[in-house]
């Protein structure tokens, strides 16, 4: 049965479909939910998954070709529809949706307002029923720190539930009280509702950085040393200093009255890390970062969506202004939905930062959510066991006869068809063997296949001059890779195997990646192999063509800057350090061009009589001067675009 057929299997007959909104579900045979969407028009939204096979992403294809069965819940509004997917998809954990992975769970204070006498803890566990959570923090050794403090400051119940019940019971203080650690109703020097009305300020001290307990013990503090109460002085002197340390650990950013959290959001093709600033009375009162598995081209705004219900998920409430850098798919409907999850459902504004300290916020929270990108990538690399995996994987994917224990690609690199390299790097056991890293110069050549077929020749040609002389493998360029990989699709691939076999290389595995789907294209396969997007052996493929992709970038641009100072050498009365100073001074070649002969006599060590013979020559080779402008711009525009 072809994949058409399959899928006659379980479509909807014309006109079956509601045009309503509502929430749908792909499962397989054995009723596994693959995934799960939403749609405000159901009938349009799940007529795309009908299309002919060719026109479909390749993971949309691969989960048609395992679903069995479609199915589908209506709902009156959008709303409804975001928050039943969001709770469907924590519930079944569908294989084809976005997944998140938090590699630590976070540490948090709470105050268990349910228990008799409240205490304060340190805790990981998120469901512990009546507590009041405030957080998550990303160090615990600090969060011990701070937690000394508050207790020094608000002197509340430390001891654990048997004892407590132990001292209530007999009504004999317990061992931390005796001796001065423990302060609640136990200790048998204050009753419960005055505990109670202690833990109320320490509540509503981490709630909103209130003033008012401060205050109240230095004019405590005050009217005891007034008395001659010096025991009762200095004890409210050190719970005061106590107070202002805990204040002082975290700075205000804001206003005293904001409260707000700051999203920020990097990724890439297989993977996004999501940075979270949790803003309380216009301090930082926590942040944590985690991991989002990237499926099914998810764009940037449907995936900060996601991003947004998974953070408020369970007894986390958000506040009233959540900042973002893009709105996320269907922002209005999210913001109701975030609201129901307030108290007396308050409303929630889902915003981008334009100006000011909030804008700071962002750029931090954004520069967070990439190095916790990077760490990930290279903790993932660095794994000795995932990279045996994808080595173990890559050779089950080509049908290699061993694993590729050494990997070289090619990567070729022009600026708009002109200064053509190539970059050749090598990855050894899955890492990078950079001292065998190698560049070309490519003169002549009429588009990518052809280039990449001269590097291809040249390297096969090494290869076999190496066999010939009978060299050993040493480790370094002329040893033999198991696997070639050619950056480029199915024109590449094709270019690069004409190569190997004009050369009489057989026992080297050739593959190509194309970049917008990441699938990997064989020598003589009308069909791309398409491998998980979880996948280790897809990572490892992707690390190698990025790193030869940047490689030959960094090339290319050492030659372009050598060509630039060697036109500007050209000028009479200039020569190597003075065009450095030049272009140091004004920036850019273009805006050298563009300068007027005040501007150029300003430039140091140029002066009037120089300036005037560099604008004259500038002017007289205006032929050469648009090309070289013509190249800067377009340089700059590859800048801007990487």
């Amino acid at each position: 049965m072809n994949a058409s057929d399959h899928r006659a299997s379980f479509r909807p007959a014309q006109g079956e479909i509601p045009t309503s909104p509502g929430v749908y579900r792909f499962s397989d045979r054995h009723g596994r939910v693959l995934y799960i969407g939403k749609a405000k028009n159901l009938r349009a939204r799940l007529a795309n998954y009908f299309q002919p096979m060719h026109s479909l992403m390749p993971r949309t294809r691969t989960m048609l070709s395992i679903a069995a069965k479609l199915d589908w819940t209506v709902v009156a509004t959008d709303t409804e529809s975001l928050v039943l997917e969001h709770t469907w998809i924590t519930e079944y954990k569908p294989p084809f949706n976005v997944q998140f992975k938090d590699d630590k769970t976070y540490p948090y204070l709470a105050v268990t307002l349910r228990e008799e006498a409240p205490r304060l803890v340190i805790t990981r566990n998120e469901r512990i029923r009546g507590a009041r959570y405030f957080g998550p923090y990303p160090k615990v050794w600090a969060l011990r720190e701070t937690t000394a403090l508050l207790q020094q400051a608000f002197p509340i119940r430390t001891c654990n539930d048997a004892d407590y019940q132990r001292a209530m019971s007999s009504g004999k203080p317990c061992l931390a009280g005796q001796i001065g650690r423990c302060s609640g109703p136990c200790s048998q020097k204050l009753t419960i509702e005055e505990h109670r009305a202690r833990v109320g300020e320490l509540v509503s001290f981490l709630g909103g950085s209130d003033t008012s307990h401060l205050k109240a013990l230095q004019r405590a503090m005050r009217e005891a040393a007034a008395d001659q109460r010096y025991e009762d002085a200095a004890r409210l002197r050190d719970q005061a200093q106590a107070v202002e340390h805990v204040m002082e650990k975290n700075a205000v950013v804001l206003g005293l009255d904001v409260n707000l959290d700051v999203f920020g959001l990097r990724s890439d093709e297989l993977a996004a890390a999501a940075h979270q600033f949790i803003i309380r009375g216009g301090r930082i009162r926590g942040e944590r970062s985690w991991i989002v598995d990237v499926e099914l081209d998810d764009s940037p705004e449907t995936l900060l969506e996601q991003v947004l219900q998974s953070a408020y998920e369970g007894e986390r409430e958000p506040p009233p202004q959540i900042l973002v850098p893009q709105l996320p798919a269907n922002a209005p409907a999210l913001e109701e939905a975030l609201g129901a999850r307030r108290p007396r459902r308050g409303r929630v504004r889902v915003r981008i930062p334009e100006r000011g300290d909030k804008v700071q916020l962002m750029d931090r929270a954004m520069r967070n959510a990439g190095e916790h990108l990077i760490r990930h990538k290279l903790k993932r690399a660095a794994d000795l066991t995932a990279r045996t995996d994808a080595l173990a994987e890559l050779q089950r994917a080509l049908g290699m006869d061993e694993a590729p224990l050494r990997i070289e690609c090619i990567d070729v690199s022009h600026l708009q068809g002109t200064g053509v390299v190539a970059s050749l790097v090598v990855f050894e056991d899955g890492l990078p063997a950079k001292g065998a890293y190698r560049k070309y110069r490519i003169e002549q050549t009429t588009d990518d296949t052809d280039s990449i077929h001269q590097v291809v020749s040249r390297r096969a040609a090494q290869l076999n001059a190496a066999r010939e002389a009978g060299e050993q493998p040493t480790g370094v360029y002329r040893d033999r890779p198991q696997l070639l990989i050619v950056d480029g699709g199915e024109p590449q691939v094709k270019a690069a195997a004409r190569a190997l076999s004009e050369a009489g290389i057989t026992d080297i595995a050739l593959c190509g990646i194309a970049k917008r789907l990441e699938e990997i294209w064989l020598p003589g396969d009308p069909f791309p192999v398409i491998l998980p997007r979880t996948s280790e052996a897809l990572f490892l493929v992707q690390r190698v063509r990025d790193e030869a992709h940047r490689f030959a970038i960094t090339f290319q641009r050492q030659r372009r800057s050598t060509s630039i100072s060697s036109r500007l050498s050209e000028i009479p009365g200039l020569g190597p350090k003075r065009v450095q100073a030049l272009l140091k001074y004004f920036g850019s070649v273009a805006r050298l061009r563009a300068a007027s002969l005040a501007e150029l006599a300003a430039a140091p060590g140029v002066g009037p009589k120089l300036g005037e013979q560099i604008l004259a020559h500038l002017q007289s080779d205006s032929g050469a001067g648009a090309k070289l402008g013509a190249q800067v711009e377009a340089e700059q525009g590859e800048e801007l675009g990487a």
